[in-house]
């Protein structure tokens, strides 16, 4: 699903159907610098994770062209992405962003201590997913490529088959199922990988420690973390998209609305005033 809500560490930013973007929350690095942006098709924002106590992102914007704009912070040169080309997809993490291309490989920019950039000899790629210190690939057979961190076993994905879509949180990584089952691997300390019992899920998303599933219904599952409340989405209805921050959730309605959940020391879920936020959807992208 091309992302039209974006989650970081303490800031969400909204894609609105005209092509423009809003964003609110934590702003010291300019992550919420995005009223100039026009012609926008898909954003993504970089997540911190909790243990991190900083409010340090970035947010990144897909334009219809296929070149990117970004704006925050760039210590790792992860906002370097002016030359970039023919993108159709994008994924921010931590320190780092990473871009599909529309011939199937993958480009990245910023941090790469721990290999999570090494993506340049991926193929047939068809959607990414960036965690704090791990990148994942979704090919077009449903099976799934990763680099990075693996120390809690979430770049154990290569065995799964029939993968429709892809999430990573900190340390771990989910995939949707074409049969709309869900699937987990990596750190499961607060459950944020109890979802195998899942079913009729049509998109998912990944939080720094929990994970949450879109359900064919337009009702929201979630597992894992939930101390400042980012689990508290029982009520939610006629939701079409979903996005998962460090930790804050986000809901997409029907009527281009937008539902929140979670940390709000920083105004991040103070969306309530949003609408005509884009819906998911097919959109034209640069073709190879």
């Amino acid at each position: 699903m091309i992302p039209k809500l974006a989650a970081g560490r303490r800031h969400s930013v909204g894609l609105k159907s005209d092509g423009t973007v809003t964003a609110v929350g934590d702003n010291k690095n300019g992550q919420c610098n995005v009223a100039d942006w026009r012609d926008i098709v898909a954003v993504a924002a970089g997540n911190v994770h909790r243990a991190t106590n900083t409010g340090n992102s970035h947010t990144v914007g897909l334009k219809a062209d296929g070149t990117l704009v970004a704006t925050g912070w760039d210590k790792h040169k992860q906002c370097d992405v002016n030359g970039w080309s023919d993108i159709v997809a994008v994924a921010a993490g931590w320190r780092r962003t990473v871009g599909l291309k529309s011939d199937g490989t993958v480009v990245a920019a910023g941090r790469n201590d721990e290999g999570q950039s090494n993506v340049y000899d991926w193929r047939d790629i068809v959607a990414v997913a960036a965690g704090d210190w791990h990148t994942i690939g979704l090919k077009a057979d449903g099976t799934v490529s990763s680099a990075g961190n693996n120390r809690y076993g979430q770049c154990n994905a290569v065995s799964w088959r029939d993968i429709v879509e892809v999430a990573a949180g900190y340390l771990h990584t989910v995939g949707l199922k074409s049969d709309g089952t869900v699937t987990a691997a990596g750190l499961n300390k607060h459950g944020q990988c109890e979802v195998s019992g899942w079913r009729n899920m049509v998109s998912i998303a990944a939080g720094s420690y929990h994970t949450v599933g879109l359900k064919a219904d337009g009702t929201v599952a979630v597992a894992g973390l939930n101390m400042q409340g980012q689990c508290n989405v029982s009520d939610w209805r006629d939701i079409v998209a979903v996005a998962a921050g460090c930790a804050h959730t986000l809901g997409l309605r029907s009527d281009g609305t937008v539902a929140a959940a979670g940390d709000n020391e920083y105004g991040q879920c103070e969306v309530s005033d949003w609408w005509g936020i884009q819906l998911p959807g097919n959109i034209n992208l640069p073709k190879s």
